[in-house]
């Protein structure tokens, strides 16, 4: 089952918004200076870009993306003219003459087919002694939005274990999420945990973006009969917890790394 990647707005309802928030700690982590060039691989819809622009002061932001629906999202909710966006595959990835002072990745890096040819492309774009980072959700543990969507899938369809991301994607860990970054030979590689809440009005706030169909939680609801996912829908239902006001209040983990281009 392939993954759908094209409807900006979906997926900001989705997971985009918890990925705003996440991108604010993660900037303020790498503490860069002020007026440096940035080169957001994978920018998706733009919300690492726009809290680049927010936090950091940058001279330049440069966003890629293979998605044309999700580069024609960012450029339609971003008008500083600091940030430009584009169409681009690995390895071809934008350039600036000196190289950018540094290239990150939101929630990209494990769906490449190898990491590591991400993140040697994002060295070759920075100059020495600039940053290479990125960060990616934490799906074994605590994402939980989509670890109980899986929790509960799993249960009553066995065969959704392949799909699960916690199983897919093993690089989101922190020793599987270095490795790349030390095989890179990036200097002063790190790892830390960034932890946001993801509080939802309601169920249907939690619910409503599963059936939008952009990645794989959302694929897979949609590759169900409308019976199954009024089945999965009401176990997952069961398992959430809802404050007295409706609220359902869980927390959001991602792992992000960063190393220091030689």
């Amino acid at each position: 089952m392939a993954d759908t990647w094209d409807d900006g707005a979906t997926y900001e309802r989705y997971i985009g918004r918890w990925s705003r928030v996440v991108a604010q700690y993660f900037i303020d982590w790498l503490a860069l200076p002020e007026a440096s060039a940035w080169l957001d691989f994978g920018c998706g819809t733009g919300a690492l870009s726009q809290a680049i622009l927010a936090r950091a002061n940058p001279r330049v932001v440069i966003g890629c993306d293979s998605s044309p629906g999700y580069i024609a999202y960012a450029q339609s909710q971003t008008s500083d003219a600091r940030a430009r966006f584009g169409l681009a595959e690995l390895p071809e990835l934008p350039r600036i003459a000196g190289g950018f002072d540094a290239a990150v990745a939101g929630l990209v890096l494990n769906f490449l087919p190898v990491p590591l040819e991400g993140v040697l492309a994002m060295r070759a774009r920075v100059r020495p002694g600039g940053t290479v980072a990125a960060y990616v959700w934490d799906y074994a543990g605590h994402m939980e939005l989509i670890r109980q969507f899986w929790d509960a899938a799993i249960e009553l369809d066995e065969t959704a274990r392949p799909l699960d991301e916690a199983v897919r994607f093993p690089l989101c860990r922190p020793e599987p999420l270095a490795l790349p970054f030390l095989v890179a030979e990036l200097r002063d590689v790190s790892v830390r945990s960034i932890e946001v809440p993801t509080v939802f009005r309601n169920f249907d706030d939690y619910w409503t973006p599963f059936l939008g169909g952009q990645g794989p939680a959302p694929g897979y609801v949609r590759s169900l009969t409308p019976e199954r996912q009024v089945e999965l829908r009401d176990t997952i239902r069961g398992r959430l917890h809802s404050e007295s006001d409706g609220t359902i209040a869980l927390t959001a983990r991602a792992w992000a790394v960063r190393g220091v281009v030689a």
